[in-house]
């Protein structure tokens, strides 16, 4: 069920069972000059969607959108609320939500969110909401998880809108390790370790690469939230081995 397209009595029957809302959480930034700046929310809308088409029982709220990216500011396009701000957000949001709901999920698609996501949750859970967070990125075997706008993210949107995949431009940008370019990041932001906004190299992505990838991601996803395990420190759904 699409929450945006109910109305409140739909919400309101005491037969119905406990209500399990799925909250994508991206961000508009840079994604190199070859994908959209609304890659990481177009890339958590897919997994909540294949979340909820695999469980309709299952709520899909609208995305949010934004998220702390001040890290690529450097880039025109780039709009950040910061993690103050984005913390205060999804306590707010959770608070609301779960006033009528019985667990949260909020499925991040933007890796400087989690400070916000963690100190969110873990605030909600204290105050004895039902809330979990996940990433929208898994492990998969020959395909290189690199930072930002590399060949996972390039294959995921070769797959989910390709027609948003500038091709001709996709280039390699820094490819060091994150480890090894930290601190200049941190001080700088992207842009002082790559012109060009991309931390990694698309070279290889493919839209079949993305479709594997996307049923990964959903297939882990699905597994954490069937067995419902928030990290205390973090309130990330841990995965049962």
């Amino acid at each position: 069920m699409l929450l945006d397209e109910l109305t409140w009595p739909d919400l309101d029957d005491p037969a119905d069972p406990p209500r399990t809302v799925l909250v994508p959480v991206g961000s508009t930034e840079q994604h190199g000059p070859h994908l959209p700046l609304g890659t990481d929310t177009l890339v958590a809308t897919a997994v909540a969607g294949a979340l909820h088409d695999a469980d309709p029982g299952l709520l899909l709220a609208p995305a949010i959108p934004y998220g702390a990216a001040g890290e690529h500011e450097g880039f025109p396009g780039t709009v950040s609320i910061g993690t103050e701000a984005l913390h205060t957000l999804l306590v707010e949001y959770g608070r609301s939500a779960c006033r009528w709901a019985s667990r949260l999920v909020l499925l991040n698609g933007h890796g400087g969110n989690v400070a916000a996501l963690s100190s969110a949750v873990r605030l909600l859970r204290h105050e004895g909401r039902d809330a979990g967070w996940l990433p929208c990125v898994t492990a998969v075997p020959g395909v290189p998880a690199d930072a930002h706008a590399g060949r996972y993210e390039t294959s995921l949107l070769l797959h989910l809108r390709p027609d948003l995949v500038r091709a001709d431009r996709a280039v390699a940008g820094e490819t060091r390790p994150l480890t090894e370019v930290i601190d200049a990041l941190r001080a700088g932001g992207t842009a002082a370790v790559s012109p060009n906004g991309v931390l990694g190299d698309p070279a290889g992505a493919s839209a079949d690469e993305g479709r594997a990838l996307l049923a990964a991601v959903t297939a882990a996803a699905a597994t954490a939230i069937r067995g419902w395990d928030p990290d205390p420190a973090t309130g990330r759904l841990r995965v049962p081995r």
